[in-house]
């Protein structure tokens, strides 16, 4: 991210997000203090209609920078996004997994690390 200027004393930052086939979505300024959960509303808000995947609500997105999935309570500043002079605009990937499917597959993989024991 780069300092793009500052917003009622706070400094603001250059953010796109890429999605699962590459497209970039929500391009934009956000300050350092904008919550991961209102950048994760914006995105679901301007979600390509075209798209074959589409996260149906807030809890469907992940979003991830530098390896890391972003905590929907902490902000841009918190989540150590890198603020100030930095040449061009961060990427931070959008993953797309549906409530549904990951409450599944948490069961399943509960069901899986089952251990039975026995003592002789």
């Amino acid at each position: 991210m780069r300092r793009v200027g500052m917003f009622d004393g706070e400094e603001q930052v250059e953010l796109k997000f890429r999605i699962f086939d590459g497209t970039d979505i929500g391009h934009g300024n956000y300050t350092s203090s904008t919550a991961i959960a209102t950048l994760k509303q914006k995105l679901l808000d301007e979600w390509p209609q075209d798209k074959s995947v589409a996260p149906k609500s807030v809890d469907d997105i992940k979003l991830i920078h530098a390896g890391r999935v972003l905590d929907d309570e902490a902000t841009l500043a918190e989540s150590r996004i890198p603020i100030g002079d930095v040449s061009g605009v961060v990427t931070m990937h959008v993953v797309v997994q549906p409530g549904n499917n990951r409450k599944n597959t948490d069961k399943n993989l509960r069901e899986s690390q089952t251990c039975f024991c026995a003592i002789l």
